[in-house]
């Protein structure tokens, strides 16, 4: 069990002990309901973006160890044409054929 599901798990906890605390009192209300149950959806919104944000941060780590320091060596940067031929049409003048001013193209 992760770090975020523990700390969701015993804020699920301390609110139905609230709850029943404050129904054996005779003082469970609608609104307190209501704040138990917003209680539980801002922990558990917390909970779900600390996850992602560390599985995020853990996937992209292993991601730039599996490929290594080496991955620079093998880039290559390639012109493309013109950025206007590439769709097919729209561009009434055809391809210039060196045009340094179109963005590389990283493969």
């Amino acid at each position: 069990m992760s770090v975020h599901s523990e700390r969701l798990a015993e804020v699920v906890a301390a609110t139905v002990e609230v709850a029943a605390e404050s129904g054996s009192a005779g003082v469970f209300t609608g609104e307190v309901a209501q704040a138990l149950a917003a209680v539980v959806g801002k922990v558990a919104d917390r909970a779900v973006d600390a996850a992602e944000l560390s599985g995020f941060v853990s996937g992209w780590q292993e991601a730039i160890e599996a490929v290594g320091e080496d991955a620079s060596a093998g880039a290559q940067v390639v012109r493309m044409a013109s950025w206007g031929s590439m769709g097919g049409g729209g561009s009434s003048g055809g391809s210039s054929g060196g045009n340094d001013s179109s963005p590389p193209r990283v493969r």
